[in-house]
């Protein structure tokens, strides 16, 4: 039996400026990526969302970044262990009196942009991340991406730890995701999405840009909300999976 959770990067509008399709996309998802308003976000949005999100019956987790709202946390920043396990543990605080409110359960911690490419190839970073995330709830699930630093990083202090992969995303050699500025990078192409998707669950792999086939485990698969075809990967995706005995449940029934 194959199962996987579908997760996306949800509540990153601010202020009066709208991003993604947060109010279809829950719905179809079973995790949220919840911005904590340091890349992106407000309390009123945030408040929001989880109001949908609950309504929806869905999981939700905090979406931590550097704090960046002008480059949307997408630019890398030179930052101390110490101040990324302090910006962590204030992102956490910050979802946290929501789901509070809100009588409901974070499940997991995913780092957002930035914050999370460096974190999948910098241990060190990795472990000021985990660090704060184990004082704050050693029950949280990390979301990282397969075969990083991260992931080492959450399973080295004993962490749960979900592995995701991504439907909209290029893949380099070395398993890390393809820089947006490069020609390539999203994959649009929505019959491709799902066939990568489909390998990524069955056969463990994944194509490179390089053309060569690289190991991956999907226990997650993201689609980001604010994606110029994100719906349509996702509506198209649930029907692929479904087609393909893969059932879609959250993170914290299947790791």
């Amino acid at each position: 039996m194959y199962c996987v959770d579908l997760n996306s990067d949800l509540g990153e509008s601010f202020g009066r400026y709208t991003i993604g399709n947060d109010d279809k996309i829950i719905p179809l998802i079973t995790s949220a990526n919840v911005a904590c308003g340091y890349h992106a976000s407000d309390p009123v949005v945030m408040n929001e969302t989880l109001a949908q999100a609950k309504a929806a019956g869905i999981r939700v987790g905090a979406h931590p970044g550097y704090p960046d709202l002008m480059g949307f946390g997408r630019r890398n920043m030179s930052v101390s262990p110490a101040e990324a396990k302090a910006y962590t543990l204030y992102q956490l605080g910050a979802l946290d009196a929501f789901c509070r409110a809100h009588k409901m359960k974070m499940q997991h911690v995913k780092p957002h942009g930035a914050l999370y490419n460096m974190a999948a190839k910098d241990y060190e970073l990795s472990q000021a991340i985990c660090e704060a995330v184990k004082e704050f709830d050693d029950g949280l699930i990390i979301l990282a991406l397969s075969g990083g630093e991260l992931a080492r990083a959450a399973k080295d202090m004993g962490l749960r730890t979900a592995l995701e992969v991504f439907a909209d995303r290029a893949y380099e050699e070395d398993g890390s995701l393809m820089n947006r500025r490069k020609e390539g990078a999203m994959i649009t192409d929505e019959e491709e999405a799902i066939a990568r998707v489909i390998r990524m669950i069955k056969e463990k792999k994944v194509t490179a840009v390089t053309g060569k086939d690289i190991p991956i485990q999907a226990d997650s698969v993201c689609v980001h909300g604010d994606g110029a075809k994100a719906l349509a990967f996702v509506e198209r995706i649930r029907g692929a999976l479904a087609r393909e005995g893969v059932e879609i449940r959250p993170l914290d029934e299947i790791v």
